[in-house]
């Protein structure tokens, strides 16, 4: 609500100054942008899931963010790594609660996330304040980059659900989430935003065979 708010006192105070409707536009898009505190990335940064690792992907989000005039933020992907020192996608993110660029709630907490959140076809917008196709659309795009079991923790063991820490876009596989909750079947799995399944590969091209185009989810951790 006070995303909103501050949206339309924006838009007032430039209609007011005789700007007309495109600056009121721009002012609610502009205002609404700085109230945003999540989204999934409108475009992979070129390698599949080489996202540069943990480092590159967060630059990748912060990147996107400061383009939509959400860069006063400090922006974390939602991204597990495994290995010796593993990092749980959930312990990056901050607090809550998040909000798309559209001023929608899709999570109170870490926990409402992780449970009965409100991300799904209509609320998971990218950073413009688009939508990303789902299961339903052409081409779908639905599957997001997450490595992270369904409490938003790291995969424990050898098995790799990271495609090499983030750094591999080649060989590998990654856990990746459905964003409109919906799959080929009808249980959790399928639904889940964040743990359905393993990619095929790590390249775009293995990406793109089950549904997805190397997208992650963005988190504003402050």
């Amino acid at each position: 609500m006070a995303g909103r708010t501050g949206a339309a006192l924006a838009a007032a105070a430039l209609l007011a100054l005789g700007f007309g409707a495109d600056a009121s536009a721009q002012g609610q898009q502009a205002a609404g942008a700085q109230g945003m505190g999540f989204f999934v990335t409108s475009a992979n940064p070129g390698k599949g899931a080489d996202l540069g690792g943990l480092a590159g992907a967060d630059a990748h989000c912060q990147s996107l963010a400061r383009a939509a005039g959400a860069g006063n933020r400090t922006w974390r992907a939602y991204l597990s790594t495994g290995g010796a020192s593993p990092v749980n996608a959930r312990d990056r993110i901050g607090r809550g609660p998040w909000r798309n660029a559209r001023g929608d709630v899709v999570a109170r907490d870490v926990e409402h996330l992780h449970g009965e959140n409100n991300l799904n076809l209509q609320t998971a917008l990218t950073e413009k304040g688009e939508g990303v196709n789902g299961r339903r659309q052409s081409p779908n795009t639905h599957d997001i980059l997450t490595g992270s079991q369904a409490d938003g923790t790291a995969f424990a063991g050898a098995e790799d659900r990271t495609c090499a820490n983030w750094t591999s876009g080649g060989e590998g596989s990654a856990m990746v989430g459905h964003h409109d909750r919906e799959g080929l079947r009808d249980d959790a799995p399928s639904r889940s935003w964040n743990a359905s399944h393993p990619s095929r590969g790590c390249g775009m091209d293995a990406l793109r065979a089950t549904g997805g185009a190397g997208l992650f989810y963005c988190f504003a951790a402050d």
